[in-house]
């Protein structure tokens, strides 16, 4: 097996799937979904549906213990309200740290948890999805560019150089993400991006603007909209 994809159910992790398995071949192409105790499991359906059209083994790790000390609002645990404005609004309340939805280091973690896996499956690389505009302004600081090339060191050095993390949109912006992935046809309609977990994306918290506003800037409507 060649490449483990971190796999969200999103847009990002979608695109990331669909270049491995062009690269690699399905069979060589094992995606990961790590659930972190989220107030809904509409992500981790909709990564099950995109594997399942992509044809490649799903495999499923429960990491929500480590985060029961967190008050971040997207657990189930917290009392606190998902936020219903975009990342640049929210960021102007936080002078400078990270908005109420970054859930501690958590991709620190699912990229670890996600190495050992992959050591222990045989690939050869992570897949992990990261971009621009989540890492802008300090949003998410762990999908920013410096965060990427410090894990990948860790990776590689920790894995005695046998893996290595890449990070294809670590550049671009989530706009450049949809277009690309238009480009070759990924299953948009099949992918969940929303905090909340209603019926519908409720189009109202800074994920579901973001994707909006990606899909407007390609000229086509958001399929799961």
């Amino acid at each position: 097996m060649k490449a483990l994809v971190l796999s969200s159910g999103g847009v990002d992790s979608t695109t990331c799937l669909a270049l491995a398995v062009e690269k690699y071949g399905a069979k060589e192409v094992l995606a990961l979904s790590i659930s972190y105790g989220q107030k809904h499991d509409k992500e981790i359906q909709a990564a099950d549906a995109v594997a399942k059209h992509y044809g490649v083994e799903h495999i499923y790790l429960d990491l929500a213990q480590i985060f029961r000390y967190s008050d971040c609002s997207l657990l189930q645990h917290s009392d606190k309200e998902i936020a219903e404005e975009s990342y640049a609004e929210q960021l102007k309340k936080t002078e400078g740290k990270p908005v109420e939805t970054y859930v501690p280091f958590r991709n620190g973690l699912f990229l670890s948890s996600a190495a050992s896996i992959a050591l222990s499956r045989g690939c050869e690389v992570i897949y992990y999805g990261a971009h621009q505009d989540d890492a802008a302004g300090n949003a998410y600081p762990d999908c920013s560019e410096a965060f990427e090339t410090a894990m990948n060191t860790a990776i590689y050095e920790g894995s005695g150089k046998q893996l290595r993390m890449e990070a294809p949109f670590i550049g671009c912006n989530k706009a450049d993400i949809v277009k690309k992935g238009l480009e070759m046809g990924v299953p948009y309609e099949l992918t969940w991006s929303c905090y909340e977990g209603g019926e519908k994306p409720c189009g109202k918290c800074g994920t579901c603007i973001d994707r909006q506003k990606a899909f407007e800037a390609n000229g086509v409507q958001d399929p799961a909209m």
